[in-house]
């Protein structure tokens, strides 16, 4: 049967194709993973494709640039640098924010002391990390706060002068932080809420427990541990959001650490060494520690895989192809 259209479905066309253009770069914008190389003879901040294709240099600085963590709608990357050592300040690691094509830097912290580990908050407002100073300057230890993303407003969530705790990790709720705590003489993962209330040891094991990453639906948090083997080698683990049924993924002879979860939580991207050389890639596998496969390949250093775990207000692809579809349907 013949179909027959009229202007107006010819202008609901082109109206929709226009919105929908940009919301297919949105999606295509998911597909990144930030990470940390040496290839320039300086660690620096790159970023690429989710199969290792298209590397590219944000940060192109002399100084030292780490930790690279995404905001949620994919705009920004908050980063640890040390390119205010020129003031005179000895180790002064330092918390900056970048445009996601590298420009537009903003210095978030300006202090003395050392701030590194910068999480984005689920809702793009806030920012966990790591300090050695603000309250606890005469004790030295490391303690976790937050603050807004213009640097303002600090929070000590941890607030114990006696132990150190590091690598912050937001739920994908917002409500609670998971990190790392050395009490003793090795380290567990403790989970707190974002008012600093109900702390809790979700590992409780006599080796070391690092690197938490929390799984987009929640459920899980990924993390490393020494626990394998009697060298204790670096193994990725992954548990219940509650400390239940640790169990080891990647169970490997090399050093596997770092782990990142993809926004669909099907994949875990990593650091390891199991190339036989000396030097770490960057690797992805199955959420279940299957098909791991080797993104980066490089004979310098890559590290710190960050996989872009965007919270977008976009119109995922298969509800664009929906909405195609029903705008098919006016010309019927």
């Amino acid at each position: 049967m013949q179909r027959r259209y009229n202007l107006a479905y010819f202008i609901l066309v082109g109206v929709v194709a226009l919105v929908l253009a940009p919301l297919m770069v949105g999606v295509d914008v998911h597909a990144r993973i930030a990470f940390v190389s040496d290839r320039d003879r300086n660690l620096e901040i790159y970023v690429m494709d989710v199969d290792g294709g298209n590397p590219r240099n944000l940060t192109n600085s002399p100084f030292a640039d780490w930790d690279p963590s995404w905001s949620p709608d994919g705009k920004r990357i908050a980063f640890v640098t040390t390119r205010d050592e020129h003031r005179g300040r000895n180790e002064n690691r330092q918390i900056y924010v970048m445009d996601v094509d590298g420009g537009i830097l903003r210095r978030l912290t300006n202090n003395d002391f050392a701030e590194w580990d910068p999480s984005w908050s689920p809702d793009g407002k806030r920012i966990a990390f790591t300090s050695t100073g603000v309250g606890n300057i005469a004790d030295g230890t490391w303690q976790i706060y937050v603050m807004d993303v213009d640097g303002g407003n600090l929070q000590n969530l941890t607030n114990n002068p006696f132990f150190d705790h590091w690598n912050p990790s937001w739920s994908p709720d917002g409500k609670r932080v998971v990190f790392v705590s050395l009490r003793g003489v090795n380290t567990d993962i403790y989970v707190i809420d974002v008012d600093g209330e109900n702390l809790q040891n979700l590992t409780n094991n006599p080796r070391f427990d690092e690197d938490p990453s929390w799984s987009p639906n929640s459920k899980h948090i990924a993390f490393t541990s020494f626990r394998n083997g009697p060298g204790g080698n670096r193994d990725i683990y992954v548990m219940d959001a509650n400390g239940d049924n640790q169990r080891n993924l990647t169970n490997h002879p090399d050093r596997d650490f770092h782990p990142s979860w993809s926004p669909d939580g099907k994949r875990i991207a990593f650091v390891s060494n199991r190339t036989g050389d000396l030097n770490p890639d960057i690797y992805v596998m199955d959420a279940d520690g299957g098909n791991p496969r080797n993104l980066t390949n490089h004979p310098e250093d890559d590290i710190d895989p960050s996989w872009l775990n965007a919270v977008r207000a976009v119109v995922p692809a298969s509800k664009t192809l929906t909405t195609w579809g029903q705008l098919k349907q006016v010309g019927r």
